[in-house]
């Protein structure tokens, strides 16, 4: 364990797989307490053990953040449970590809309630947390990372409402940076590209199909490589803010 986030508390959603797993790993490691929220306990229970086992401090907190008293209480608990709030790791998201014309609509709600709204909802409980731990010590300063994506900068066939909930992120993203940036609470949204994840895995076998067909035979990014983004944002000194970071795989076009 290092130290660099020593005496701070970060939640992360979507810590039960993919990136939030690795995140949640990556924030203990520089020495923060870390309250994991998601909706599957039994995964969210053994990397709280993997955790404890490295010497750091978690909290599980089971929740899911598509309701708004869900999400306002996940926060709720972590402040009473590990004392503060530090660090946001928006991270929970989920990725229904396919043709607009014809699609499940309630596909196009499931992935606006938890890609946008539960992020907002989990964001708008935060923010009074990280505004006063920003004004204390031990680092008189907070940040909120929100998980975005490439199909957040460009939007593609087939992905028509996941880019939309992801354009959004990054201007819900950007309008709160602004409102918070006098407080010392950092707004900052990572962009990945293709990760070597479930999430696509929630497709049909002929939408995961094409995937792999588009991506080829390139070697994709893995989890820890975000969680390695996020631990550079939220470490750097007071005075730096990382608003936007985009992460590809070298081979994407």
């Amino acid at each position: 364990m290092t130290s660099r986030l020593e005496g701070t508390v970060a939640l992360v959603t979507g810590a039960s797989s993919g990136i939030g797993h690795a995140t949640a790993l990556e924030l203990a490691r520089e020495g923060a307490s870390v309250a994991l929220v998601g909706r599957r306990e039994d995964r969210l229970t053994d990397l709280a053990a993997q955790i404890s086992d490295a010497g750091g401090r978690a909290l599980v907190v089971p929740a899911d953040i598509t309701d708004a008293q869900a999400a306002t209480e996940a926060v709720e608990r972590t402040v009473e449970g590990l004392g503060r709030l530090d660090t946001l790791v928006n991270n929970a998201g989920l990725m229904l590809l396919g043709p607009a014309p014809g699609a499940n609509l309630n596909d196009w709600r499931r992935m606006i309630d938890i890609n946008l709204m539960g992020l907002m909802y989990t964001a708008h409980a935060a923010v009074p947390h990280l505004v006063k731990a920003a004004a204390e010590q031990p680092r008189q300063v907070a940040d909120i990372v929100n998980i975005g994506s490439l199909a957040g900068r460009a939007a593609f066939a087939m992905s028509a409402v996941y880019s939309a909930t992801k354009f959004g992120v990054g201007a819900f993203s950007e309008a709160l940076r602004q409102e918070l940036t006098r407080q010392h609470v950092r707004v900052s949204v990572i962009e990945p590209g293709s990760v070597d994840t479930e999430l696509r895995t929630h497709n049909p076998d002929v939408i995961q199909q094409q995937i792999v067909a588009a991506l080829g035979d390139i070697e994709r990014l893995q989890s820890h490589d975000i969680a390695d983004a996020v631990g550079y944002i939220v470490t750097r000194p007071r005075h730096v803010a990382v608003a936007e970071l985009l992460v590809r795989p070298t081979q994407q076009a």
